[in-house]
């Protein structure tokens, strides 16, 4: 026992000198190189001077990485994140003109500018060196990992090996539908994916049916919480109060979270040990990492950035991260002009802040999330869910089966070989679930294909003025007769002094290829027979519009109808799948229709794009090409993959129908693995949750 520890400090001893020789190394190869980087005198020195000079600057530098750098990481956790990547140059470059201030003689300096690239350099070749080092030797990676897990153990007072129950992962593949990750595994693209589905003892592989949203909030909510009940879209607008709910804005997320637990009397899938990374809601769980609701929450709350700091906190981590931040950056602008090079169609602005934007949910969010993820596994937590979001972001600006998005799935698979790899070594064994929110449809947008947006087709069916591209639309005969007819003055007998009011200006939403339509003077859900008095042209303008497949309404004599082209309407409760304006969107469509119906606040006039299920094409009246929120192909078809020692999700000839009951199904797997979930509210509370917040008490 005492040998083997001795070698294993040698061994460490004998990195560590290694390490400081490359780095010495590489900043004399800097020296030489950068004219504004110098490690000798005005008068010249030795060469041996010169590399002693180099050897000290070199181990300096080190030492404050990693003495000074988890101080500084954590002094910024306010700062936004895409910031924060941004200022991982800055600090390193700080941290080296220290470093040279400390050689004796004042032998080292450089230019503020020069300090950046030659710290970055640095890091960088001292993160490659250290990781080559272990990787050379197997031997001593899986024990490093394992006293990783058990100096984990020992603090947490667990008992040593593997013997308790299993613990479960919960990966969220944002976006990826079924069919794309089948040909995906089928293509050699994730051969990780691919070699579980290949083992007959390893996952199984089936699709679900979102509900009428097909977006994250409302999957995420009802798979995390048990309820999406009143999530009609992505964002929605609530009369009584004036607000727009957006499901990415922290504080109606964190709103969203709390009305689902009202409604459950349940904290979510998370309350016993579990852990909550990358996600729009908690789950229930006390380990937060880069969790939206939490965002909005002050003091403890915002614990979720702790995530930042357990990744940045290593410097080489923060370097890796940052240069390949900015490799993504420049491989997005890249593609981007490559695509209109080669003029790919349909095809989308991608400037801007998009770039950035990109590289965050590419390379950070994934880092920080797959990094929290291992430290949970090591950990011995029960439960994590963690939704990876880079195949969404980039599916929606480049299309869900474009190249750009297929590279980000192969790197996703990476991820997953890595989370599985870990699992050898964790204190207890875990079962990986893989699953994802809702897919994504292909299709030109909405203004692309037809010269207008919803909101200006809208204003126009209102007879409200409407911008000057709605009147010199491009599109096909269809559209401009609508948007004339609509310009048009409102019939003689409309001019009656009961029918005078002057409307406000009404409403219009996007969620993908999902409209809503709301008029805020109109108090409660309005009604057909009143849309009709009063904007007599706006019904008959969207319904007959080839862009889209049906409309939604509440009517005084049917109750709600839907309606389609040529003046089809079908109330509510006749609506079958297969018939009427909801043909062509497949089963399910009718039961989707009529539960969002049910909901408080849905809107007025609720819009579904066409689709052409020939094609699977949808028009999204967002700024998108792939694009999902409303029905329509694959957007509506996401997957769920699991180990196949777990019961099936369901009963053989069913369907997994909604993002409730693939909780139930998460739920029963963790009883399964662990035993019953039971959360205990705080005493003093109704509904288990801690006024608020919503957070809730997990059984000890």
């Amino acid at each position: 026992m005492g040998d083997g520890r001795w070698r294993t400090v040698g061994s460490a001893l004998l990195r560590v000198v290694l390490v400081w020789a490359v780095s010495t190394f590489t900043m004399l190869v800097l020296a030489g190189i950068l004219p504004d980087f110098q490690l000798q005198s005005d008068d010249g020195d030795s060469i041996t001077k010169i590399a002693f000079t180099a050897a000290w600057g070199a181990g300096a530098f080190g030492l404050l990485s990693a003495l000074v750098w988890p101080v500084l990481v954590r002094a910024l956790l306010i700062v936004p994140a895409l910031v924060l990547g941004l200022l991982v140059f800055f600090l390193n470059g700080s941290l080296l003109l220290l470093a040279l201030r400390l050689i004796p003689d004042g032998r080292g300096a450089v230019a503020p500018q020069t300090a950046v690239v030659v710290a970055a350099v640095m890091s960088a070749v001292a993160s490659a060196t250290s990781t080559a080092l272990a990787v050379r030797d197997d031997n001593a990676y899986r024990r490093r990992l394992s006293r990783l897990a058990d100096r984990r153990r020992r603090r947490s007072g667990a008992d040593a090996g593997r013997s308790g129950p299993p613990g479960t992962v919960f990966i969220q593949l944002d976006g990826v539908g079924h069919d794309v990750l089948a040909r995906a595994a089928d293509q050699g693209l994730m051969p990780t994916v691919a070699g579980w589905l290949a083992d007959e003892e390893g996952h199984r592989l089936t699709p679900w049916r979102t509900d009428w949203s097909s977006q994250t909030g409302a999957s995420q909510l009802g798979i995390l919480h048990g309820s999406n009940h009143d999530v009609p879209a992505f964002r929605w607008y609530e009369k009584e109060t004036g607000d727009v709910m957006v499901s990415s804005r922290p504080a109606s997320a964190l709103e969203l979270q709390r009305r689902a637990i009202a409604r459950t009397r349940d904290g979510g899938l998370l309350t016993v040990d579990g852990a909550s990374r990358g996600n729009l809601f908690s789950g229930g769980a006390e380990q937060l990492a880069l969790v939206l609701s939490m965002a909005a929450r002050l003091g403890k709350g915002r614990r979720s950035r702790a995530g930042y700091f357990a990744y940045f906190s290593d410097p080489a981590n923060a370097v890796r991260t940052a240069l390949s931040f900015v490799a993504e950056v420049c491989r997005e602008i890249g593609q981007s002009i490559a695509a209109r090079i080669r003029k790919d169609a349909p095809r989308i602005k991608r400037g801007g802040l998009y770039p950035f934007i990109r590289a965050f949910a590419t390379v950070v969010e994934r880092d920080v999330v797959v990094s929290a993820v291992i430290g949970d596994m090591f950990a011995g937590r029960t439960a994590v869910y963690a939704d990876l979001v880079a195949y969404d972001e980039v599916a929606h600006h480049s299309g869900p089966d474009s190249r750009d998005a297929d590279k980000v799935l192969a790197r996703l698979d990476r991820s997953l070989a890595l989370i599985a790899k870990v699992a050898e070594h964790t204190p207890r064994t875990y079962r990986i679930v893989l699953l994802s929110d809702h897919g994504q449809s292909p299709g030109e947008t909405f203004a692309g294909a037809y010269g207008l947006t919803l909101k200006d087709l809208v204003r126009a069916g209102c007879g409200l003025p409407v911008s000057r591209r709605a009147q010199r639309t491009r599109s096909g005969s269809e559209a401009r007769d609508a948007v004339r007819i609509a310009l048009h003055r409102r019939p003689a007998e409309e001019s009656e002094a009961e029918h005078l009011t002057k409307p406000s200006d009404p409403v219009v939403l996007a969620s993908g290829n999902l409209g809503l339509v709301s008029f805020p003077d109109i108090e409660g859900r309005a009604s057909r027979e009143r849309l009709d008095r009063e904007r007599p042209a706006l019904l008959g303008t969207l319904a007959n519009h080839p862009g889209i497949g049906f409309l939604l309404v509440r009517s005084e004599r049917h109750g709600s109808v839907v309606l389609g082209r040529g003046g089809e309407e079908v109330p509510v409760a006749e609506l079958e799948d297969g018939k009427g304006p909801l043909a062509p969107f497949g089963p399910g469509a009718a039961d989707a229709v009529r539960r969002t119906d049910t909901f408080p606040h849905v809107a007025d006039i609720m819009v579904n794009s066409m689709y052409d299920d020939a094609t699977g094409r949808v028009h999204a009246f967002e700024e998108q090409i792939g694009s999902h929120g409303g029905l329509g192909g694959r957007q509506s078809r996401p997957f769920l993959l699991w180990p196949a020692d777990l019961s099936a999700p369901v009963a053989t000839g069913s369907e997994l129908v909604g993002a409730e009951q693939v909780h139930e199904v998460l739920r029963r797997w963790l009883r399964e693995c662990s035993g019953p979930q039971v959360p205990i509210g705080r005493p003093g509370t109704e509904d288990g949750t801690d006024g608020a917040d919503g957070t809730v008490e997990a059984a000890g």
